[in-house]
């Protein structure tokens, strides 16, 4: 399904959090038989939803290469809907001393940073990356949602695209219609770079290409 859409590289992301352990070794033997059984479309990489927990954030700083994407320098970051801490722009601060580039994950749908949508742009200002859900764009999450992707992506303030994938029902693994509804608003420029060139950097651990400054909008 992910191949029929034009989808060349998929990241698997398991969860870290109090729920889920994350067992790189065993997930890493799982994503090898899952490739196994895709055969060589699309690639399968592995990385995690890393949730910004202290435990994970001590865990994070001693063994980074753990929960990195692919090993590389970008570490997806979750956040609670139900509180941000107090303390997290010192957290990504550590972790961009450290090399790493926290990419925060749909933030469009996260209820706290919906009524605050502006709490969003520092983070990018001081480095972090953030990835919009495509279905955001296309009213899967509602139209508060909807609004919060239009509005980062206007304040120059999304830099990957992703399917946040779960099932082939639902959730599915598609990301052409969010991508079409991008280029429609902002270019087929930008487009391109949320979908290809900065995936493609993250997975390869560079500097992603398409990182403007921040426009504040209303």
């Amino acid at each position: 399904m992910a191949a029929a859409d034009g989808i060349e590289h998929i990241v698997a992301t398991p969860h870290a959090n109090d729920r889920y352990h994350y067992d790189r070794a065993y997930l890493a033997e799982l994503r090898d038989h899952l490739q196994t059984l895709a055969g060589p479309a699309p690639r399968i990489g592995l990385g995690c939803d890393f949730h910004m927990s202290y435990e994970n954030l001590q865990e994070v700083m001693v063994n980074p290469e753990r929960y990195l994407i692919e090993g590389g320098g970008y570490l997806l970051v979750e956040l609670s809907n139900f509180s941000i801490p107090p303390q997290i722009e010192e957290s990504y601060t550590r972790l961009r001393q450290m090399g790493i580039t926290p990419v925060v994950t749909h933030p469009e749908r996260n209820p706290i940073l919906q009524r605050t949508p502006q709490r969003v742009l520092p983070w990018v200002e001081m480095g972090c990356a953030v990835q919009v859900t495509a279905s955001a764009f296309t009213l899967r999450w509602g139209k508060a949602a909807a609004r919060m992707a239009e509005w980062l992506l206007k304040c120059q303030a999304v830099h990957v695209l992703a399917s946040d994938a779960h099932n082939t029902k639902s959730r599915p693994p598609n990301l052409s219609a969010g991508r079409r509804m991008v280029a429609d608003l902002c270019g087929e420029q930008v487009a391109r770079a949320l979908v290809e060139d900065n995936p493609r950097a993250v997975v390869t651990g560079q500097p992603m290409p398409y990182f403007p400054e921040v426009v504040r909008k209303d």
